[in-house]
């Protein structure tokens, strides 16, 4: 679990992803948790992530407050919808949807400029 946190750490405070992107998967292959379970538990460690995170960036003036807010506010109302909506469907189409958006932003990394 230290390496997951490792790359979650490495990957969020260089790329601004860590979480869903790296935990969830990694939870799911090396600790063998379901995709409900690594979602909760990601949830959990991109708390922590994200608080030192915005420090660091925050002492360096990177922030832009402002649009952290207009982002962040519907964030947390989608996020309590995301919540019930996952108590509804299955793990296996959550792991599979999962995978498809995980696809999705490769490619669109590769394609675009």
């Amino acid at each position: 679990m230290l390496v997951v946190g490792l790359a979650a750490g490495a990957f969020s405070g260089l790329l601004g992803v860590g979480g869903g992107v790296v935990v969830v998967p990694l939870l799911m292959a090396l600790a063998w948790m379901d995709a409900r379970r690594a979602t909760a538990t990601s949830l959990a460690s991109i708390a922590i992530i994200a608080v030192w995170g915005v420090v660091g960036y925050a002492a360096l003036g990177n922030v832009h407050w402002g649009l952290a807010l207009v982002v962040g506010v519907p964030a947390l109302a989608g996020t309590v919808i995301g919540v019930r909506l996952r108590a509804r469907v299955s793990t296996r189409l959550i792991a599979r949807a999962f995978a498809l958006l995980l696809v999705a932003g490769a490619i669109s990394l590769v394609v675009m400029p």
